[in-house]
């Protein structure tokens, strides 16, 4: 395990880098090339910051979507609220106003992240799908005329579920489908919607085929109908920027899990629309935002540890040379979020060769050429191999891959896929490198050609 100043200069040299690199993503699969040759993003520098990726190098983690690893400074985050100040905030003594301090400080790093006008629009809480129920609870208090949701069938399940129970509130429900792309077009959105419709749920990311959805034009449709938008952004968080003023979605969750952070989920909202929420509250909590959002105590210490996952993404965006200001640290997680959007372009278009080099079937975005609507999530079958089988391959030769129905049932049959065997999946972030996408080749070529 390397000391701090050898982790502090890995952070730095990743910083230097990444300075140089001022211009946007450019979407072409000419530019992925060039830039795989003439831009060496940091991998190997901060693939040292996580303990695990040392601990066990051989071992590569290709089941990011089902959650991330940690840096070292978020770990240390975490052990230092449980050996400091493990107490319940809100006391007089100096334990408890450091847990006070922390929690504020971990508001603003995600406001920050998210890029919210004001932290109090961010609550804390045990995950996006206990958010999501609180969000549709309170929406089915308040249906009335407009009593119609719309639901999609590439997300997660706890995106669609947890609405559909408002079935019994009297809510009626209408679909936005997946087009054969694999991806939601948002002009097949509008015909759906109408002076009943009250909000549309979806994803920014489908967690299986790893697709992208244009949220800002959704919102625009949404709320040209009097509706509002609610946005499951898990997935989409570890590989790219989110600017929640720029989308102008109402509601938006996320799960600290899949950020590079321990488990813990974090709801985003207007603050004109919590404050309409009907939620609820102990009797001591006042009726605004975030308290009336957080029932019961978080885990304070995984919230210490979502605070140090966004300094994380500041460090590699450029870090504190770069000043500390609110604007300076959310250009540097902008910064960073942008390069990883880059790197992890080169990922998908070297991943998908090799897929389509072992003949398998990729559910999704399989066109080079469309590499920009897509983050490395990929979503396969091999001709006549189950998915388990293939995944089991994979454990034996140290590589850790899913299969099954990537809790989206829906979605796979969409795709004609029995449910208890579903897909395999091999979901990739910005720590993973062309090397070991070369082993996984290996591999799936040995299965394909020899079953």
């Amino acid at each position: 395990m390397p000391n701090a100043s050898v982790v502090g200069s890995h952070v730095r040299r990743g910083a230097r880098i990444l300075e140089r690199r001022e211009e946007p993503m450019n979407s072409s699969l000419e530019s992925i090339k060039t830039s795989r040759q003439s831009w060496p993003f940091p991998v190997e520098a901060l693939r040292g910051l996580f303990p695990a990726l040392r601990r066990d190098p051989f071992f590569v983690f290709f089941d990011n979507a089902a959650g991330a690893q940690i840096p070292q400074s978020v770990l240390d985050a975490v052990n230092r609220h449980l050996v400091d100040c493990n107490v319940q905030r809100g006391g007089r003594y100096a334990k408890s106003q450091e847990v006070d301090r922390m929690i504020a400080s971990a508001r603003e790093s995600v406001a920050i992240f998210l890029n919210a006008a004001d932290p109090c629009e961010v609550a804390f809480g045990m995950n996006a799908t206990s958010f999501i129920r609180t969000v549709s609870l309170a929406i089915g208090e308040t249906l009335g005329q407009r009593n119609e949701i719309v639901l999609t069938d590439i997300d997660h399940e706890a995106n669609i579920a947890t609405w559909l129970v408002l079935g019994k509130s009297g809510a009626t429900f209408r679909w936005w489908k997946m087009r054969a792309d694999g991806n939601l077009h948002t002009e097949d959105l509008a015909p759906l919607l109408s002076e009943k419709t009250r909000l549309v749920a979806c994803t920014a990311t489908s967690n299986a085929l790893g697709s992208l959805v244009d949220i800002g034009e959704a919102a625009r449709i949404a709320h040209a109908a009097g509706a509002e938008l609610f946005v499951d952004c898990v997935h989409y968080a570890p590989h790219g920027a989110i600017d929640v003023q720029a989308l102008d979605c109402d509601y938006l969750v996320c799960s600290g899990y899949k950020i590079f952070s321990p488990h813990m989920g974090f709801l985003w909202g207007k603050r004109s629309a919590l404050d309409r929420l009907p939620t609820f509250r102990e009797d001591f909590i006042p009726d605004e935002p975030p308290g009336k959002i957080e029932a019961g105590t978080f885990v304070y210490e995984n919230v210490a540890g979502m605070d140090a996952a966004v300094r994380y993404l500041e460090s590699l965006g450029g870090g504190a040379a770069a000043g500390n200001g609110r604007e300076s640290r959310r250009a540097n997680v902008v910064r960073a979020m942008e390069a990883i959007r880059e790197y992890e372009a080169q990922l998908s278009l070297e991943l998908l060769g090799v897929l389509k080099d072992c003949g398998a079937t990729i559910y999704g975005i399989s066109d080079e050429n469309k590499l920009v609507s897509r983050v490395p999530t990929f979503c396969f079958n091999v001709k006549k191999i189950s998915p388990a089988r293939v995944t089991e391959e994979m454990a034996r030769a140290q590589i850790g891959i899913r299969d099954g129905h990537m809790y989206s049932p829906r979605l796979m049959k969409r795709l004609a896929l029995a449910q208890d065997s579903g897909a395999v999946r091999a979901s990739l972030v910005h720590y993973n490198t062309v090397a070991e996408i070369q082993r996984f080749a290996t591999v799936l070529r040995d299965v394909s050609q020899h079953g």
